[in-house]
Formats: C-alpha cells, structure tokens, sequence
C-alpha cells in the first residue's frame, strides 16, 4: 500500500480532500500538457457511462432523438444573437487557422449549440406537422475557464444537451419544466442526490434565454452545486436564424425554442455529496463495481476450496444483474483489496473464507457502515439486492438530512452575513427585493448568490416580507448560498 496516498481529511481542507478522492479513486488525473483538461481514467469514464446510458433512456422514453452536430461553428452565427455572443465571448476558443493557412472566417471550438442547431432547424422545419421537433446530442465542449478543477469546472468536459422546437410558447414552457424534472427524478433517484427546482434571476439564467431553470444540490462543504439547466429559449433563436414554420391558418411564425443539459459535473456532486475521509462513496445505481468478492485463505491447500465457492457466489449473483467482481489477484493481501475498493466507492463487500463455507455462509460489509452482516448461502440472491437497495436509499436519506439540518431561514442582514462568514456556506432562505443591483451587492460583500426562485413545492410558499439587505418589499424568500 507504499503507492496510496493519505486522503486530506474534510475538516482540515476540503478543496484539497476533494482532489485526493478523485486520485485515490482512480476517476481522472490533471491533463497537465493541455491547459484546464483532464483525463477521465476507466473507473471514472464507467461512472459517466452509466450516468450517460440512464438518462439517455428517460429521454428516449420522452419521445427524444439523438443526433450530432459539428464542433466548430462559424463566429459569424454566434454573433446573429447578441446576448449569446456576449454571454459567451469570454470562454471562447477561436479556430484562426486550418490546413496551414488562415480560414475565411473563424470557427469557434463548440461551447455550446443554440447557435448551429438553430441553423439546421431552418432547413428541417417548414410546418406545423414537422413539430415538436426533439432532438439531443451527446458531445463535448469547450470554454476556456482561468480556474479549473476535475469533474467541477474544466476546459474541456462532456456533456448532453437537448434542443428541442415547438409550435406554441405554452409547449416549450412545459417541455423545460419536464427537462428539469427528469434531471430532478435522476439525481434523487439515481444519484441519491436531493436537489431543489428553481427559476434563475435574470442575472444567472443563461444567455440568450427568456427563463433558465436549475436543479441545485448541497455539497458537505454547503456549498451549492447547479447540477442541471433547462432553458426556455423563446423565439430568440426562432428569429435570429429565420427558424419558422406555417401554422395550421396557412401563416408563417417563428418557433418557440428550448435547451437543457448535464455534463460531468454530475461526477464531481455525486464525489462531494456522498464520499467520506477513506474515500469514494458511490450509489449502486451508479456504481461500475457494486459488489466486490474478495476470497480468504491462509494455506494454499484451502485456495481451491475458496476460489471454487467465490465463483459460484459471483456467476450467480452476475445473473441477477448485479455488477460483481471477484478480486481473485494471487500475491495481493485481503487488507490490500479492501483499502482499495473502499477508496473506489463500492457499495458492497462479501468476504469468504474457509470458516465461513463451514458456517454456511458469506460475509457482507456496506461501504460506509462499520458492522458486517453474514448472509446464508441459499439466500444471497436475494439478500444481496436487497442490501444494495437499502444502501441506496440510505444515502439518499443521509444526504436529505444533512441538507435539512444545514438549511435555514435568515431575516436579517447581520445573521445573513454571519452564515456566509469565514468561508462557511449554507443553504438559506430568505428575502430579496428583486433588483440586479441588491443581488450583486450581496454576492460582493458575502459572496453568497441567489441560486434560484423556488418552484412550487420545492421551497418554502410565497410570504410577504422584507429584503434581508434593504428593508425594500419583498414577495418571497429565495435561495442563497456560495456555490462552485
């Protein structure tokens, strides 16, 4: 274990524990010969993969095709939407030359597609029976970030992103609303990640959009992570590259666009929600390995013994559908194969050795629970998915708690700056007047930002009150924290 090295605990420094998670994990390393980027390693890809296969069925399921489109877009198309272009400029990578010699006009390195997709919507849709016209794509994009950090914030990263037409405002309306739930249903679901709906303010939603939705999650540290955006677009893209369509009277109009994505950042909340001072901590649902099998013998003579019944044990729990591995590498000490699949994040541990064959049984160890459990031979088909369902709801419910016990509501300045105070971070509710001037005071002076409005159901219901920075009116609290 000379190779392993310590993991900072949270307490001490909680940037550098999460760095030391990503590394003992094995998930990614620092691209260092490119600026920003990262290599995803293959325990950290399959994660992502799985991430990528699930939601990539609930948008099937939804009536979502998939569909690719270039890397480089012309500049000349980000400029048609103005808000876009400004939104964006700073992030861009800009193509000047190809082919040894300068382009006609520069390509930016995809950070986004409103852009191109709008043009290659003008050419597929002429009439109302070419609409909704649902279209995803997965990729990679580009924006040139000055502060990086794995999973988190990269220049490079990989991504879906959703762009959709339809025939009447109320529908794409309804097609953000049902993005966002999607993207609410699998983070609670499937990452074990609860998350609150919000609508941004007019100073976070996304360039070039009339209202930007967000699902936002509560790391260890209270800080909030936007873990997933759905945009409705209006006509703004509809008009700026001519993407219109006849009505069932015979008229022309423009279309009512939508975008929503998640990208890999979703890797770096499922790290910062669930793992701990040893390591990964990682959901089955979501887990590459979700139960490792380590054998036990001190003799040699009692290997084949062991080794014949860990293979018995792992081809069938493999046709249940559980990812299993048997960790059967000679010359490696149990104790070595458990600090390393600890600090990998699976869920579930067996161990069996000789005294166990004679007992009947197989011992079991939940990743983050200190008690082993024995579970009889002729019931570990079934005990053993049990116990992977009950570890995934219970770090739903010790996420859910964590965040309860460290959300509040704050109604005046003094309490609300104390919170936010030395570095600290919590969720809060409270008051603001509904001004771009009072919201970017209080980011400059607590560094704490709105991170959205509540949607019904998913925050505290309106109540008349006063802001917690100005005493001006206020129709209802919305959600503050620091966030990554």
């Amino acid at each position: 274990m000379s190779d392993i090295k310590r993991i900072t605990p949270r307490e001490e420094d909680y940037s550098q524990w999460y760095l030391d998670v990503v590394r003992e994990g094995d998930l990614a390393e620092p691209a260092r010969v490119v600026k920003g980027c990262m290599v995803i390693k293959p325990h950290g890809y399959a994660i992502w993969e799985k991430t990528r296969d699930a939601l990539d069925r609930m948008f099937k399921d939804t009536g979502h095709q998939n569909a690719y489109f270039p890397l480089f877009i012309p500049m000349s198309f980000l400029k048609k939407e103005a808000q876009h272009v400004e939104g964006f400029s700073p992030e861009l990578a800009v193509v000047t030359h190809g082919g040894g010699e300068e382009l006609e006009e520069p390509y930016v390195v995809r950070p986004t597609s409103e852009t191109i997709i709008g043009h290659f919507f003008a050419k597929w849709i002429r009439s109302h029976a070419d609409l909704p016209l649902l279209i995803n794509q997965w990729a990679n994009v580009v924006r040139w970030e000055l502060r990086t950090r794995m999973f988190l914030r990269t220049t490079e990263f990989l991504w879906q992103e959703g762009h959709t037409a339809h025939a009447t405002h109320e529908e794409a309306y309804a097609e953000t609303e049902r993005m966002l739930d999607i993207y609410a249903t699998f983070a609670e679901q499937w990452m074990a990640m609860p998350v609150f709906r919000t609508v941004k303010t007019e100073s976070e939603k996304f360039a070039g959009a009339e209202t930007s939705m967000s699902i936002e999650a509560m790391m260890q540290d209270g800080k909030a992570l936007q873990s997933g955006t759905s945009h409705d677009l209006g006509q703004n893209f509809g008009k700026a590259f001519d993407v219109t369509f006849q009505n069932e009277k015979g008229e022309s109009e423009y279309v009512w666009q939508t975008s929503w994505g998640v990208s890999t950042r979703l890797l770096g909340g499922l790290i910062m929600t669930h793992s701990d001072d040893n390591g990964l901590v990682l959901p089955p649902k979501l887990a590459p390995v979700q139960v490792v099998l380590v054998p036990i013998y001190r003799k040699e003579k009692e290997r084949a013994a062991v080794l014949e019944k860990c293979t018995a044990i792992h081809d069938d729990l493999k046709k249940t559908g559980i990812a299993i591995r048997l960790d059967d590498r000679p010359g490696k000490r149990p104790g070595d194969k458990f600090y390393e699949w600890e600090r990998k994040g699976v869920p579930v541990r067996l161990e069996l050795g000789p005294r166990d064959i004679e007992k009947g049984h197989v011992s079991a160890k939940q990743r983050t629970e200190g008690e082993r459990i024995f579970i009889k031979m002729d019931q570990i088909e079934t005990e053993v998915p049990k116990l992977l369902e009950a570890f995934q709801e219970h770090l739903y419910n010790r996420a859910l708690k964590f965040r309860e016990e460290n959300t509040l509501q704050v109604d005046n300045w003094d309490d609300f700056s104390d919170v936010f105070a030395d570095g600290k971070s919590k969720f809060v509710w409270a008051h603001w007047d509904g001004t771009a001037g009072t919201e970017t005071a209080i980011k400059e002076e607590t560094k704490a930002t709105i991170r959205g409005i509540p949607m019904p159901g998913h925050g505290p219901e309106p109540e008349p009150g006063k802001c917690i920075k100005t005493g001006a009116e206020s129709a209802r609290r919305v959600l503050f924290a620091k966030a990554y």
